[in-house]
């Protein structure tokens, strides 16, 4: 082309250009555009794995949340979903929606994944809808605990759904948190211990008591400290 008009200058676009304009082309061929795209392609999992499923809410025509689970998901929440994790990672993707990930350790201390959710935003009704689709794909088998941050909306939303299940926060958020805001440093070696061995509840509050005295953590921050549950 450029040779047909007798250089670059005549031909009133770049390499750039064009390939942008390719681009645009072709992702305007997908039929409904990218969300249906997405759906479509997770239903033709459907074809080899049997057990695969996926929950999804349209809101004025369009993909507003959707949650998934494959086969080895389905499996391995059988074996290990007596805890369940619950988190939501940052928005990296092109939309800037939040991906929930569904996981814990197994036997191995390995990650294993049960499932995830690609949602709207990260309100507690949002999270409601969330769990208890993610549930009745599990034939609702929630056992024992739910791990998640320390994030008030999902807080809330497993204290309406299940009042009666232990609700843990992730040590590594807690201790994260810790160390962006008490500088003490005559804490940590107190705090570690806390965070990281077994006690007792009342052992555990005596502990804390006795090391946030000797910081002078109490009066230094208003901490409150934590509280061992169930």
């Amino acid at each position: 082309m450029v040779f047909q008009k007798g250089g670059y200058d005549k031909v009133g676009f770049t390499n750039k250009d064009l390939h942008n304009h390719i681009s645009k082309t072709r992702h305007g061929k997908v039929k409904d555009g990218d969300a249906f795209a997405a759906l479509a392609d997770l239903l033709s999992k459907l074809d080899s794995d049997l057990l695969f499923l996926e929950k999804f809410t349209l809101k004025d025509g369009k993909l507003d949340n959707l949650v998934w689970v494959d086969e080895a998901s389905v499996v391995d929440y059988e074996c290990f979903g007596n805890v369940l994790a619950f988190d939501t990672t940052y928005k990296k993707n092109v939309y800037n929606k939040p991906l929930v990930i569904f996981s814990r350790t197994n036997h191995h201390v390995k990650i294993t994944i049960f499932g995830g959710a690609l949602l709207s935003d990260e309100r507690s009704e949002t999270f409601k809808w969330t769990l208890k689709e993610f549930l009745e794909i599990m034939s609702d088998k929630l056992l024992g605990d739910i791990v998640t941050d320390e994030d008030h909306a999902m807080r809330d939303a497993i204290l309406e759904l299940f009042p009666d299940i232990p609700h843990r926060l992730c040590e590594w958020h807690v201790h994260h948190n810790a160390v962006q805001n008490i500088k003490n440093k005559y804490f940590w070696d107190d705090f570690n211990v806390l965070l990281y061995k077994q006690f007792i509840a009342k052992i555990f509050q005596k502990n804390q008591v006795r090391s946030y005295r000797n910081t002078d953590l109490l009066r230094m921050n208003g901490s409150t400290g934590f509280i061992m549950t169930k």
